[in-house]
């Protein structure tokens, strides 16, 4: 039975989330605000006296002079952050499925050592990976940001979680009618697991398109550059065009703004069954 005092505490709960949701959401209001009112007012006031689009046509019309090619860096941010996505979900799957719907003996060893690897924190494999990079003659080219995560050991150990409390009758029915196991995982175990799909995929799109440090290591041609490096070399060398740099940052999360708006049933239906 609900009291009196039990909707009191959850009216001052809600309350409390909300004033905390402002606070968690003001820095995105200010940055988003800060690209589109004039650079006189950008730390004078919170809201501008009128709102203009200076500061994104001068990254559009600068870009090339500066040596910035900001809408070659985006599209080079989209291309590869897809392409490793597609890529962690289709190897996550193949992966998951043997180790979840398989059994041979080295199935518990190798899944306790993709736990196990997780432990470690990413920045560790930094120098193996930039002189493997260098011995396959791939630094300074997209294919150093995309080969070598191309497979993650969190996506697989989601999937085969997810994959285990997938009812074997599926896939016995499914062996009956002839399907071979590339049909079995890509037609029915991700679209029966397409919450977890969405997490793994939302969270790979999100760590591939905010990843700085790699691409800062083996990218040196501008116009080979991720958008997240460009920007941070741009607001290295032109710092004291704030507007310009408030207006790249918005470019910069916009993608995982609509990507999160898009998918966010997926996602939130993904997190409350990972939490169960």
């Amino acid at each position: 039975m609900i009291t009196k005092k039990t909707k009191a505490g959850n009216v001052i709960l809600h309350i409390v989330m909300f004033f905390l949701s402002l606070i968690w959401l003001y820095p995105y209001a200010w940055l988003f605000l800060a690209s589109v009112k004039p650079s006189a007012e950008i730390y004078t006031r919170f809201l501008p006296t009128r709102f203009t689009l200076e500061h994104f046509r001068f990254i559009l019309e600068s870009a090339e002079r500066m040596n910035r090619p900001f809408i070659r860096a985006f599209f080079i941010s989209l291309f590869v952050s897809i392409t490793v996505t597609v890529c962690v979900i289709i190897t996550s799957a193949i992966i998951s499925f043997a180790l979840s719907k398989y059994r041979f003996k080295a199935r518990e060893g190798i899944f306790n050592f993709i736990i196990f690897q997780m432990v470690f924190p990413g920045f560790m494999f930094t120098i193996p990976l930039y002189i493997l990079m260098r011995n396959m003659h791939l630094l300074n080219s997209l294919a150093a940001l995309i080969v070598p995560f191309i497979m993650s050991g969190w996506g697989i150990f989601m999937m085969t979680q997810s994959f285990r409390g997938t009812p074997n009758d599926y896939i016995e029915a499914a062996k009956m009618d002839g399907a071979s196991d590339l049909f079995i995982i890509f037609r029915i175990m991700l679209p029966l697991n397409n919450s977890v799909m969405a997490i793994v995929g939302l969270f790979t799109f999100i760590g591939v398109w905010d990843n700085f440090m790699w691409p800062l290591i083996v990218i040196q041609d501008y116009y080979k550059m991720p958008l997240s490096v460009l920007l941070a070399s741009f607001n290295h060398e032109y710092g004291a065009y704030i507007g310009p740099v408030m207006a790249g940052s918005v470019i910069q999360t916009l993608p995982m703004v609509l990507i999160f708006i898009i998918f966010r049933k997926a996602f939130l239906q993904g997190i409350s069954m990972s939490l169960k």
